[in-house]
This record gives C-alpha cells, structure tokens and sequence, in this order.
C-alpha cells in the first residue's frame, strides 16, 4: 500500500495534533506511574533460594543492599538450549542501563528456571553484564505464574485464567521493595504490560512502519547474520 504523500505544511498541521495527543498520554503515563507505585506491597512469606555465579541467595539477599528490586522472569526453562528470542531481546535492552538503575537504589536480576550453567553459557554468549539467577528447584517462577509443569500447571496468567497451554515459560517483570528486613512483592506486568520495558517497541513506534508484528519476527541478536531482514 502506497501511503500518503503530503506537503511541510500539512505535516506540520498533523504533527502539531499529534503532538497534542502525545502530551496527553504522556501526562497520563505519569498518573499511571503514580498509581503503579501506590498499589499496596504484600509480605513475601516464602523464602526463596536461588542458585547464583556466588552460590545460593535468597531473595533479600539479591537487593544488595539497596530497596528496590526488580527482576525480569526471562524465558528459559530446564529443557531449553537458548532463551526465547524475545525475552533476550528484552534483556539486550536492560544490559547497560542496568548499571544507572543500581546507582538509583534499584537492583537489577534476571530469573530463570533453566540450571545455572545453562545461564552462564548463554549469558556469555549474549554479552550479559547484569545478574543472572536460576530459580531450578525453587517455587519462584510457580508462584509469580511465569512457569508450569505438568505436575504444577499454570492456571492463572496476568490475573486471568489460563485456557489454553499451561506448561511451559512465560514473559514478565516483578518488582520487590525491601522495609525493615522484609521482602515485599509490590507490582508485576505480563504479557502486553512488558511492552514499556522492552526496548526496540518505543523506537519501532516511531519508525515509519511500526512494529510490523504481523509475523514474529525477533530473533537473537547472533542470529541476524543467517536472516533476512
């Protein structure tokens, strides 16, 4: 489809509008933002033992030191050879900027079920610099909903049942706020949601085209090189 053609004049009359529009959601961003950070935080009771690079951690200890956590539930179960290709596109995006976000009181971990070992050696190949634990043989991933077995299913997935496949990995953020020595759970985002903390999207909705998500068209980033754009 050929699009429209129009003169300086008439774009700037509809960038002028559009600008308008941007303004608005960006006011209702912040609002948002505001609310986000106003949902009650609920005691996480459990104490979860992770597998790390340092040997095994609990949650509290994955602060260090600071207040605020947040962890990306990467896709990457015990039987996978690779992350999925969009999760590690989302961590290409948080690899660097991490490092401001942990001079911020925010610590930065990504969580997956696949053995450490496993995370290692993909992590090296992708060139991860952030924190990278393994939730092998801890109820972390079952409980915040992001993974299912056939013995543990999944039924439940951004707060709404899940019909259709309920094994399996799922995409999310979870952040954690530390008071008084305790962990609270204080916001996660699924699916859709995570759409704000990747990335690529922001710079895609400003391309001409857009996001051009008719196929799924991500891949790693080592992959490129054997695929045409």
């Amino acid at each position: 489809m050929t699009h429209r053609i129009g003169t300086r004049d008439e774009w700037r009359a509809a960038r002028a509008a559009l600008l308008e529009r941007e303004k608005e959601l960006t006011r209702l961003n912040d609002a948002l933002a505001r609310e986000r950070q106003a949902l009650p935080w609920v005691p996480v009771e459990k104490e979860y033992v992770l597998d790390s690079p340092d040997g095994p951690v609990t949650l509290a200890e994955l602060f260090g030191g600071r207040s605020q956590l947040i962890v990306q539930h990467l896709m990457f179960g015990p039987g996978d050879e690779r992350a999925c290709a969009s999760c590690s596109s989302i961590a290409d995006g948080i690899n660097g900027p991490h490092e401001h976000l942990e001079h911020h009181d925010v610590a930065f971990v990504a969580v997956s079920r696949a053995p450490l070992p496993t995370l290692e050696e993909y992590r090296a190949r992708m060139g991860w610099s952030f924190r990278w634990v393994s939730s092998h043989g801890s109820d972390f991933n079952f409980d915040f909903g992001v993974s299912g077995t056939p013995e543990r299913p999944n039924r439940e997935y951004n707060l709404a049942p899940v019909t259709g496949r309920q094994t399996g990995e799922w995409p999310g953020m979870s952040a954690f706020a530390l008071q008084d020595g305790v962990v609270h759970h204080a916001y996660s985002a699924h699916s859709r949601g995570i759409d704000a903390v990747w990335g690529v999207y922001p710079w895609l909705d400003r391309a001409p085209k857009g996001r051009r998500d008719e196929t799924y068209w991500h891949r790693r980033r080592y992959e490129y090189a054997t695929v045409a754009a």
